[in-house]
């Protein structure tokens, strides 16, 4: 079987694996990585598997050679891993080792076994250390296969229910070379951000400022500097505290947007304006109260940056401000903050132009729907905070934006079928935008750019290129669909 090879040198290993992936081969396995698990190498084992990854064919499963320790496997598959291959539940029992998720234990070191799989079930240590060697090694080698099938259930249930980010955490805090591992992410989250779905079912649990790593804290930094129009030049900074910011700093809020000043909250994301406090991941993250010093200065540095883009003249700490008499709309500036965040900025004034509506829930008062001179535009999802499009918002995005941005172009075979709303099979695209992400809105259209349908990415453009079969885009509204 061909492998991935280069050793640590990330150019070979991304070379080696562009010229595997035009190879006809079912699965592409990733080897030369044992002696860098044996050694407790992790940093450079993120680095190999990543640089891999780049190289590689999206559409076909990844093999990590030799990984077969419990508590790797978690951390293996969030670095983009599908299959694994390791003799080693019976290498160690031969030298009388178990393993569990934490690590591995001679039983020779061990005070007690408090391990209730099948094979340690009804056995004390001392009867398993009395067992003759042939015995003994039969049952911890079970012992050791069943820890290794346990973790691999327990991470397909957090990948389905997209906490695994959760889990790799968790599990790479068992050793402090695995710890340096997940830190080292950091340096490779542009390229995880650009399979990271736009929102979870999941909150975001912040554990330390490794959880600073993950590609959703670079994507809201980037699209908040791009995007994000103060609605005046003047900043009054809040601290952070419990969320959503606007029902704790209900009247304070109100106070400083009278003296004509817009409410930032200095958060572990960084700066975050409260008309985005609701988007995700911002509402739906939990934090501690007290910060680590990385994440402190992380987020100085990050205040200090948007201030300067953004232009402020005047910035004061929110208690130092008395008062106005200047009128807005909180519920306006909320929603039309929102779409320039989620579509760009150049997007939110042909959405809601002419006289404007805003429809909120009768039971929890939060927007639902946007009418734009009669016509329904967006709808909110209170999930996440963010829009869902509709066919005549989809099309006001079509007159103003460049084609391809925002776009999958549909050949003329489906064109019938997606604008009856059926779903868009990645056979059937001729082109879409690079930078669309999983989950993401988007418009299909024809070869001429008129519009089909709207619905939510499934794939990434690299994907989409990759794929043959399946499901691309998961249609919505199309523009004939009764």
């Amino acid at each position: 079987m061909r492998a991935v090879q280069g050793s640590v040198y990330q150019d070979l290993r991304e070379d080696c694996a562009r010229k595997m992936a035009d190879m006809d081969i079912d699965v592409h396995p990733i080897g030369g990585v044992v002696p860098l698990m044996e050694q407790y190498r992790y940093t450079e084992l993120v680095d190999v598997i990543i640089s891999s990854k780049k190289g590689l064919n999206p559409n076909r499963p990844v093999h990590l050679f030799g990984a077969g320790h419990p508590m790797i496997l978690a951390f293996a598959t969030l670095l983009g891993c599908d299959l694994f291959d390791s003799a080693s539940y019976a290498k160690f029992a031969r030298d009388d080792r178990f393993m569990f998720i934490d690590g591995t234990y001679r039983i020779a070191d061990m005070q007690s076994l408090d391990c209730n799989c099948p094979a340690c079930r009804g056995h004390t240590l001392e009867e398993i250390k009395k067992m003759e060697k042939s015995n003994r090694e039969r049952l911890i080698a079970r012992h050791n296969l069943y820890q290794i099938t346990s973790e691999l259930a327990l991470v397909k249930r957090y990948l389905k229910e997209g906490r695994l980010w959760d889990l790799a955490e968790m599990r790479c805090r068992a050793h402090p070379e695995l710890l340096n591992g997940l830190r080292r992410l950091k340096e490779h989250q542009a390229f995880l951000e650009r399979t990271e779905p736009i929102s979870r079912d999941a909150a975001l649990f912040y554990t330390g400022s490794e959880s600073r790593s993950r590609p959703i804290f670079l994507r809201y930094y980037r699209k908040l500097l791009e995007n994000y129009v103060p609605p005046t030049n003047k900043a009054a900074i809040f601290e952070d505290s419990p969320k959503p910011y606007s029902r704790h700093y209900v009247s304070d809020f109100n106070r400083v947007r009278t003296a004509g000043y817009t409410p930032i909250v200095r958060s572990p994301f960084g700066p975050v304006p409260a008309d985005l406090d609701e988007v995700y991941p911002l509402a739906q993250s939990l934090f501690p109260e007290i910060w680590d010093r990385e994440t402190e200065e992380d987020v100085e540095r990050m205040m200090d940056e948007f201030i300067k883009k953004m232009g402020f003249i005047d910035v004061r700490e929110q208690k130092d401000i008395e008062p106005g008499e200047i009128e807005y709309d909180a519920d306006l500036l909320r929603a039309k903050a929102t779409a320039a965040y989620q579509f760009g900025k150049e997007s939110a004034d042909a959405l809601f132009k002419g006289e404007i509506e805003l429809i909120k829930s009768r039971k929890t008062g939060k927007i639902r729907n946007i009418i734009s001179d009669g016509e329904h535009v967006l709808s909110l999802r209170a999930p996440d905070g963010l829009y869902t499009l509709r066919p005549e918002g989809a099309q006001r995005l079509l007159k103003i934006l460049p084609s391809p941005k925002m776009r999958c172009i549909s050949m003329d075979d489906a064109v019938p079928f997606v604008s009856n709303g059926r779903n868009m099979f990645c056979q059937f695209v001729t082109d879409m935008d690079p930078e669309i992400r999983p989950m993401e809105e988007i418009i299909i259209v024809d070869k001429d750019d008129n519009f089909l349908a709207t619905g939510r990415a499934i794939l990434t453009f690299d994907e989409l290129k990759s794929f043959k079969k399946g499901i691309a885009i998961k249609v919505r509204s199309g523009s004939d669909d009764s």
